[in-house]
């Protein structure tokens, strides 16, 4: 089968394409014949800093659509054949990918392979987000990093949807703002000043919430543009940046809360946990409430090609790598 994995660490150029043997599923395991593959900026870190990567060489890849090629011994649920999406925690660049059942979920009725590629790791983190971990009430105020991105399309919609009185999105660079703005923001910032827009925004009182994949400078900010009892969910560290330290002089003064999610770490400590959250996240795109729009797709030997895209910032939406022809 074909793969795309790398042996060193650097740019889009150290994704090489080879052969490599079908993996054959050991007891509680599933294989998957692959259909799409979504690219994410996780794929970016691993392939140009390590992150994530226990040795190499490696194979990128958290998402994948397919069919179930096989099944091991003691696996229930899940049949040969069976339409599937699932997250991995790498590999999944690949034309057969091997996964855990706790994290292979049948597709919901009406929803085809192409689109449920683009939902595991994007449309449950920003539920999580939102919701379970934002604690997200109607009439409040959002702002959202990355807003031109599949988890900032995804949160944009569902924030509009739960009846956020405004809902702001910062992007990189104002080329995006236009498909933030179709996808459920009120108003669209730029990195580089957007606490003090968001201070303009609301007259001073600052939002409820701050959704951040950013870090380092990027959240102390965030922090700054709080109303407040106001939050900020840190879901990532984009900015490669010392990890994040916040204290008592930072939280005390106007009872400000920080909190951190992350997908792949709720798969390893909760998976039952991730499956709930999985299924109501889904049922936002199956009630039509989220559309998570494909703006670039690729074929599997392209993958660097769809590296240099999303590494250039100037991608929106979601990219996917097409296994299959």
């Amino acid at each position: 089968m074909r793969a795309v994995e790398f042996q060193e660490y650097g740019g889009p150029e150290v994704l090489k394409v080879v052969a490599a043997d079908i993996p054959e599923p050991q007891a509680g395991q599933v294989t998957i014949d692959t259909a799409y593959v979504g690219v994410n900026f996780a794929d970016l870190k691993a392939r140009a800093e390590g992150y994530r990567v226990p040795s190499l060489p490696f194979r990128p890849g958290l998402e994948v659509s397919g069919r179930v090629r096989a099944v091991g011994e003691g696996v229930e649920g899940l049949r040969p054949g069976q339409e599937v999406v699932a997250l991995v925690e790498g590999g999944a660049y690949a034309e057969v990918v091997l996964a855990e059942p706790a994290t292979v979920f049948p597709l919901p009725e009406g929803l085809d392979l192409r689109t449920a590629a683009t939902l595991p790791t994007v449309l449950p983190t920003a539920h999580a987000l939102l919701h379970e971990v934002g604690r997200l009430r109607a009439g409040e105020s959002v702002l959202v990093h990355g807003a031109a991105g599949g988890i900032g399309t995804a949160a944009g919609q569902l924030a509009r949807a739960a009846g956020a009185g405004a809902v702001y999105g910062v992007v990189s660079s104002l080329g995006k703002a236009e498909h933030a703005l179709k996808h459920g923001y009120d108003e669209v910032f730029t990195a580089d000043t957007f606490s003090e827009d968001v201070r303009r925004a609301t007259g001073g009182r600052g939002v409820d919430l701050v959704l951040d994949p950013v870090g380092g400078d990027t959240l102390r900010r965030g922090l700054e543009a709080l109303a407040v009892f106001g939050r900020l969910v840190s879901f990532g560290n984009a900015s490669g940046a010392e990890p994040w330290r916040v204290g008592q002089p930072e939280l005390y003064p106007y009872g400000s809360s920080v909190a951190g999610f992350s997908i792949l770490a709720l798969a390893r400590s909760a998976p039952e946990e991730l499956r709930s959250l999985t299924e109501r996240a889904f049922r936002k795109v199956t009630d039509g409430t989220v559309s998570l729009p494909v703006t670039a797709e690729f074929d599997l030997s392209d993958a660097a090609e769809a590296h240099r895209l999303m590494g250039g910032r100037t991608s929106t939406g979601k990219l996917l790598l097409r296994a299959t022809d």
